[in-house]
């Protein structure tokens, strides 16, 4: 009942929100004058996020208008997509090892007032509470609609600035994995995530450049949000890469101080490589937090005509190690079935190595609409 509550609040917060905001997928409401005049409805694929279009869904002022009656307060198109993952699966070893079903609800609205900006916001629900298999996939909890991020994107001399709350200071980075995780046991970035795939901690500001050659370098800076290079954290990053049509290298540097002065860095570099049949995907990583070096490495494969689906397999560190720990490895082997353009059936096998081993059977379904 609180999932159903939840689908029933979210058209109330779209309107509510739509001044503000679209999103990946898009939603077009067509030869739209009046509410009492309704002629053509058409929902766009989700994750598809076209030029604008004349006669569109206007966000803000009276409701429903057509465009023609703009005052061009607000852009002409607002896009919205809906996304919902659900997870049922098990895990032996686990503290339970009960078979469960999560679930995951996101929402994203954006909108544009130049044509080259873009003003984002993100709305998450989910389960009232993770299992153990729901933590493994990371997704979200609490069954009550909630803001995740609120980011604004725009052109800056030729590169592409970032600035939002609960925004990653690698949203200008390029990167160089294809790889895409099946659980977050597997290290995201292609095991990279603290140096190419840096977060942020609250405000963040963040910048990129592309260059014609295939090279771009980016780089930000995160504080918390109640005091910006402050006495609390701050994290900074940078990054360099270089993409071409059948392989790419990222290097990526990052510090975080952890708001007590002592700076722990972070190196990284990953990259792929496209094969006939697949693309082999690697990362390394290591960090020095003044006391000790710690390392960790990913490699990745991935097929992507199996059938009617793909095929995704990967060994990596469950972590950075220093020399004086215990390794643990992850692995994981996942076959990903498009259904149609918008639901994806995503069945897995995982294992944790640790003081317990773990090992976990689920099948995921991603809907986006």
């Amino acid at each position: 009942m609180k999932l159903f509550k939840s689908l029933l609040v979210a058209p109330a917060t779209i309107g509510l929100l739509a001044p503000f905001s679209a999103f990946a997928g898009e939603a077009n409401l067509n030869d739209i004058s009046k509410y009492s005049n309704l002629e053509h409805l058409d929902l766009a694929n989700a994750f598809v996020n076209d030029e604008p279009k004349n006669n569109s869904l206007l966000a803000g002022g009276e409701g429903l208008v057509d465009s023609g009656s703009s005052d061009g307060g607000f852009s002409q198109t607002t896009t919205a997509s809906f996304s919902v993952d659900t997870v049922l699966g098990a895990i032996d070893g686990a503290s339970s090892e009960t078979t469960s079903l999560d679930f995951q609800f996101n929402i994203g609205l954006s909108t544009s007032f130049t044509g080259e900006d873009s003003l984002d916001i993100a709305i998450d629900s989910g389960s009232a509470a993770a299992s153990t298999t729901g933590a493994a996939f990371g997704f979200d909890t609490g069954t009550s609609l909630k803001v995740d991020g609120v980011t604004y994107s725009f052109p800056l001399g030729g590169a592409t600035m970032v600035v939002g709350d609960s925004t990653d200071i690698s949203a200008t980075y390029t990167g160089a994995c294809t790889y895409s995780s099946f659980t977050d046991y597997t290290p995201d970035d292609c095991g990279t995530a603290n140096s190419l795939g840096t977060g942020g901690t609250g405000t963040t500001a963040t910048i990129g450049y592309a260059f014609d050659s295939g090279f771009s370098l980016a780089g930000g800076v995160s504080s918390t949000s109640d005091e910006i290079l402050g006495d609390n954290t701050d994290i900074f990053g940078v990054e360099a890469a270089y993409n071409s049509d059948g392989y790419g290298v990222a290097v990526g540097y990052s510090s975080n101080d952890g708001g007590t002065g002592t700076d722990t860095t972070y190196w990284g570099v990953n990259g792929y490589y496209t094969f006939d049949i697949a693309s082999l995907s690697v990362g390394y990583e290591t960090s020095d937090d003044g006391s000790a070096d710690a390392t960790g490495y990913f490699v990745g494969l991935s097929f992507p005509e199996v059938g009617p689906g793909s095929v995704n397999v990967a060994a990596a560190t469950a972590a950075l190690y220093t020399d004086a720990q215990t390794e643990y490895m992850v692995y994981e082997a996942s076959y990903s079935y498009p259904v149609n353009d918008g639901m994806t059936i995503t069945p897995g096998v995982f294992v944790k190595e640790g003081t317990s081993d773990e090992t976990g059977v689920a099948v995921k379904a991603s809907f986006a609409f």
